[in-house]
Parts: C-alpha cells; structure tokens; sequence
C-alpha cells in the first residue's frame, strides 16, 4: 500500500454540441475539401456550439462534470475542488470553474481554471492531484472544456478545419493504493508562443455559421513548426513519464493523447514503439478540442469497456504556450 494518498479516477463524464459540422459543409464554407482534410489530419466531422442553444462553455462543462460526478455516485456537495482547464471561458471572470461551481450547487469546493492551451487538462490534473496528495484535498472535479469554433478565422484553411467544441471532465477521490495517478510530467517553453497564439479582433462569419457567438480574438497557427515540435515533446515527455515509474513502453495498455493530428498521434506512437491498437482516437469525430480531447476520449474509452481495471494508461498532450505534458494512470474503475 502506497503511505501517501493519489487521486484515483473514480468518474467520467464528456458532452458535445448538437450540430455537426462536417468537411463537405467546410467545402461550402472555405478553400478546401473532404480529401485533403482528411489526408491531412485525419478528421472527418466536428461539434460546433450556437448561441441559441444551452451551449455556453459553462452549460458544456456542467454537462460533462453531471455525468462523470453520476458514475461517481459522488454529489457535487462532497468537492473540495474544481478545477478547468480552458482558454475560452464565457467570461475573462469569474472563472469558469466557479460558474460551473454555482450550476453544480457545490459550496464547499474551491474553484479556479488553469489557462494551458490544449495541454490544459492535464496541467488540471496535476493541479488537483498535487493537492490531494498534500492533504488539501479529498475529491476534485477536473474538466477540460473548450468553445474553439468561437475564436477560429474561417477564411484561414490551414486552422479552421482543424478545431470542434466539447467538455470531458473526471472526478478524483484521494486512494492510498497502487491505483490512481502514478506520476504527472508538465513542461513549457514560452519562447515558442508565437508558433500557436491569440491575435485581437474579430473576423468575418460565414452565414451559415451565424449560429456562432465570436470572441474578440482568433487562434494563429505555424502548422509546419508546430507539427514537428509536437512530435519530439510528446515522445519526449511520454518517456519521462514511463521511466519515472520504471515502466517499458511494453507494459502500456492505453495511450489516449490529446486529438490534434492524426499523423502527430501515428508518429508519436510509432517513435514509442506502441501499437495503434492500444491508441484510443476519436478525432475523426471531433476534430482537435484542445483542453477537452482527452478527458472525452477518456469517457469514451472508460464507458466502450476499452479501459480495464488496473490497466497502465498513459496520457499525453501538447499545445500553445508552448506547453506539454503527460501522466500516468493505473485504471481503477
């Protein structure tokens, strides 16, 4: 038995918007077609929010964080702490954390978002497992959550195929057991920020995306830098996380890396030396939703039966700060 508590993932939860964006309606809208996206990148179609409809990234998150605290059998009241990982909450503040927190009606939870680009969930979960093994916390709620069709340049091909909307979120309890979060490996490099950042300014909607609610600014992307320095920091970190717990790439039973690119998870992999058939992907369905694409494929996985328990998981991510991360689970529900 491990003396010091680790947060063990005892609930999974995701949500998407209802409409569906697919790359033959991307032909309509851009430069573009079904082929080349999906030689590209791998994606197929992606979930896109309207304002008309209760898909404010607090209604998204609130939804995930419902159905991972119901597999939980754990009420919101029973928090400690809630903790977002996004870039694209409703409002710069309160945080969105704290609006999911009035939804959920959990008082006693402290409530705060990590701002990490797509590597945000993960850097959200190390947050909330550092402090349950500190002693400061007993159950967390962490959620990765993300409205990127609100901040995308529809005129710019190389980006606006790329990105979809969704919540995933986990409910963490604090176990003194070989089963949880083993370890959590973050990195940045801040001087590569301008390979994937936010410009000011609003650009011009497509009428048939008027269901959209713009912020006042737009992701630009250098896709070709990015992509390579992608592949090197996810094998990279991935290695860090394996050789910290002394186990072989071998011993991995699960992969569920962040759903940028097709080709970035294939690479990643193949430099692993782990199969595909133990890579979970479901971004032909999503696209890249930053901060929500793992902990949706987590729920997807955890709920098709993909995740046994006592399974090693291995999770990694990558995104604009430059940030990375990864960590590694022994699966226990």
């Amino acid at each position: 038995m491990a003396s010091m508590p680790r947060g063990r993932i005892v609930g999974t939860g995701s949500t998407a918007p209802k409409k569906i964006l697919s790359n033959v309606d991307l032909e309509g809208i851009v430069d573009t077609n079904n082929e080349w996206i999906v030689r590209r990148s791998g994606i197929e179609e992606r979930h896109i929010s309207s304002k008309d409809l209760d898909e404010t990234t607090t209604d998204l998150a609130t939804r995930a964080s419902r159905n991972a605290l119901d597999m939980a059998g754990i009420s919101p009241g029973k928090l400690d702490m809630i903790v977002a990982g996004t870039v694209t909450p409703d409002r710069q503040f309160p945080s969105a954390a704290c609006m999911v927190q009035e939804n959920l009606n959990a008082t006693n939870a402290a409530a705060f978002d990590v701002s990490a680009g797509c590597s945000g969930f993960l850097y959200a979960l190390s947050v909330a497992n550092n402090a349950i093994q500190c002693g400061n916390c007993k159950t967390a709620l962490v959620m990765g959550v993300e409205r990127l069709s609100t901040i995308v340049n529809w005129e710019d091909r190389g980006t606006c195929v790329l990105l979809g909307d969704g919540a995933g979120a986990v409910v963490l309890t604090a176990e003194k057991s070989d089963s949880g979060i083993l370890s959590t490996h973050l990195k940045s490099d801040g001087s590569l920020g301008n390979l994937l950042y936010s410009s000011e300014g609003k650009l011009k909607l497509p009428q048939v995306l008027s269901c959209i609610e713009q912020k006042s600014f737009h992701l630009r992307m250098e896709g070709n830098r990015l992509f390579k320095r992608a592949i090197n920091c996810l094998t990279d970190i991935a290695k860090e996380a394996l050789n910290h717990n002394a186990i072989k790439e071998t011993d991995v039973d699960n992969m569920i890396p962040h759903q940028a690119n097709l080709r970035i998870i294939q690479a990643t992999a193949k430099n692993l030396k782990i199969s595909m058939d133990k890579v979970y992907t479901n971004i032909q369905r999503y696209g890249n939703t930053s901060s929500a694409s793992i902990p949706i494929a987590m729920d997807e996985a955890n709920r098709e039966g993909l995740l046994r328990v006592g399974a090693t998981v291995l999770l990694v991510s990558f995104g604009a700060g430059l940030t990375w991360g990864s960590a590694l689970l022994k699966w226990a529900i």
